[in-house]
């Protein structure tokens, strides 16, 4: 009776633990997302649930904001009591109730919905491709997901969509190969996400540097990045260990962001609603964020507040902050001052001309020490040169008024260079700052030293002369041959150099060939972001009066279609004799997975197992 009892209980605890895992594993395969950092295709995220990155640092899921009761979906920081969100996905649409839903639709993007199952808000990507799972990383980026084999494609990714946050590995600026830009965007109030008054962007004219703006007006800017950090505020080297700071400048981008060390505290960068950017450290002890950075920081960072020429001195609050660079002094606004150049009716005056006509000179320079560098935005910026070259060629161009080092990395005075030909804005004094040097004439000056002008401006005006007559030439060429296009269709794609091209393909490397026929040869191309390319190059052979039309034809047709089985025309080249054109990367045996999915791949493995094993098949 014993026995017959306890195999009855080990019966029925069997029966229990089954329905357990039964249960379990509907709930993941067709219910909500529970905690887990990723939501696979056929789930759904509803309020009330949440992903959470590996780690715990990160949370997305809905909340709302500050005293509203309207309901977004976002990524916060999970560390905090307070919902301190790092990006919202529809701050334009906010959900009235907690109905909302996200999952994924049959085109495979993800989407939230409102309680009528309306699209509220979507990662819509283009090129065909179906995702199949979300996932919210380490860093806090919201990436969709395509299996592809062993590994995972990332097809959309949040850190390409900032909101008002900059988090570690994030980046602003400019994407030149297909001219995405990214930039923050303040909310409307402390409690409505919806994009507010102002916005950072990183300025890609002249010299990198970060500018606030409001509407289309400048309102603060951090001075351009000298190699190390940007020029204005160099309090941030002292945190640059924790937080290392990158600017870069290539064909491809002209990008900052910074990472965070291994064991460095979480941190965040904001701009916020009264159009202040501020930095911001978790402090783990207190239990508290802590502001380590904040500008603008005091009056003399108000963009342009002494006018050109001007100079703010932060402990002049008794003289209104505003003077004047040596050689000038306030008088009354010339007639032909624009008025946004104005500032409280005083502009700074030359108090001698200036004397530079007809290739001589006899001004000098005065430096400006310990300053922000004045806007770079109308500026020429040369990296290769040394600063006393930089200072030959501002003496002999009559039209500079200033100029710089551009890079302090390899101390002493600096190198590379910066010139201003307009009127020099936005100067402040601040610690640990740079040495502008600004034309005088020689009556500013105490030392008068003539420089050799003769024999520097007669070669550079012949260089000038024939780099114009070299480049009227190559621009009529260039636009001979893009006229053989029907610009309606090519401006679907970009034109790109066949610099970048050799680039990606290890200058057309027989390593990288993947294919050739009679009229073409297909290399593999990588991009610095990882993604990979299929560049076709026509052969010179084919490249006669007909080739080239049935290039252009090509071109014209292939940027037009958009279909889930064809690949993507990205880009095309045609300069000189090369004629190359840039598809989507597709690998062998990829067509039936890209058509038919996981699914139709895995049933065709199994049936054709079956047959094996009923010796159908040898």
């Amino acid at each position: 009776i014993l026995q017959e009892a306890s195999g009855s209980m080990r019966a029925t605890s069997l029966l229990r633990l089954l329905l357990i895992c039964f249960y379990l594993l509907s709930v993941h395969t067709f219910g909500a997302a529970g905690v887990g950092d990723k939501l696979e295709k056929g789930q759904n995220l509803t309020d009330g649930d949440t992903l959470v990155s590996a780690g715990g640092s990160f949370t997305l899921g809905f909340f709302s904001p500050g005293v509203s009761t309207k309901r977004y979906l976002g990524v916060w920081f999970s560390v905090s009591n307070a919902t301190i969100a790092c990006w919202v996905a529809n701050r334009d649409q906010p959900l009235v109730d907690k109905s909302g839903m996200l999952v994924f639709n049959d085109l495979g993007s993800l989407v939230l919905l409102d309680g009528s199952r309306r699209k509220v808000w979507s990662s819509d990507f283009s090129g065909g491709a179906s995702a199949a799972a979300a996932q919210l990383l380490v860093s806090g980026n919201l990436v969709v997901l395509i299996h592809n084999g062993s590994s995972d494609v990332s097809l959309w990714q949040s850190f390409d969509h900032p909101s008002d946050t900059l988090l570690p590995d994030m980046k602003l600026g400019k994407n030149r190969w297909t001219g995405a830009e990214w930039q923050l965007t303040s909310w409307r109030s402390a409690d409505d996400p919806a994009p507010g008054d102002y916005r950072r962007t990183l300025e890609t004219k002249g010299l990198p540097e970060l500018v606030v703006w409001r509407g289309n007006v400048k309102t603060y800017r951090t001075g351009p990045w000298n190699g190390l950090y940007f020029n204005g505020v160099p309090e941030v080297s002292a945190y640059a260990g924790k937080y290392p700071l990158r600017a870069t400048t290539s064909p491809w981008e002209v990008t900052y962001g910074y990472t965070a060390a291994p064991g460095a505290p979480l941190t965040r960068v904001v701009v916020n609603h009264t159009g202040k950017a501020e930095r911001w450290e978790w402090d783990a002890s207190s239990w508290t964020w802590t502001r380590i950075f904040q500008g603008p920081r005091d009056p003399c960072d108000e963009y342009g507040r002494c006018g050109p020429f001007g100079l703010c001195d932060p402990e002049a609050a008794s003289s209104g902050f505003c003077g004047c660079v040596e050689g000038f002094s306030f008088g009354s606004p010339p007639a032909e001052t624009p008025p946004a150049q104005e500032v409280k009716g005083t502009t700074c005056q030359r108090h001698a001309a200036l004397d530079c006509a007809g290739g001589t000179t006899t001004d000098g320079f005065a430096v400006v020490r310990g300053v922000k560098l004045p806007d770079t935005q109308n500026a020429s910026v040369d990296m290769g040169v040394t600063l006393e070259e930089c200072r030959a060629r501002c003496f002999a161009n009559c039209s500079c008024l200033a100029y710089a080092a551009a890079d302090i990395r390899g101390g002493g005075d600096g190198s590379g260079c910066v010139m201003w030909a307009d009127a020099i804005v936005d100067l402040r004094l601040v610690d640990m700052g740079q040495n502008l040097y600004l034309r005088l004439s020689k009556s500013e000056l105490d030392d008068h030293k003539r420089f050799p002008v003769i024999p520097v401006a007669i070669p550079l005006a012949s260089i000038v002369i024939i780099l114009l007559v070299v480049f009227a030439i190559w621009w009529r060429r260039k636009r001979t041959i893009i006229g053989a296009i029907p610009q309606s269709h090519a401006m679907a794609v970009p034109l790109v150099s066949l610099a970048i091209i050799k680039d990606v393909t290890g200058n057309f490397s027989e390593s990288n060939m993947i294919g050739q026929g009679g009229f073409s040869i297909v290399y593999k191309g990588q991009l610095p972001e990882g993604r990979t390319i299929a560049v076709k190059r026509l052969k010179q052979s084919v490249l006669t009066t007909k080739g080239k039309k049935d290039f252009a034809r090509e071109v014209e047709v292939m940027a037009g279609l958009r279909h889930g089985s064809l690949v993507r025309l990205l880009a095309y080249c045609n300069e000189g004799k090369e004629r190359i054109l840039i598809y989507e990367y597709m690998q062998n045996k990829s067509l039936n997975f890209h058509i038919f999915g996981t699914r139709y791949l895995l049933e065709q493995k199994c049936f054709l197992k079956l047959l094996r094993e009923l010796n159908f098949l040898m």
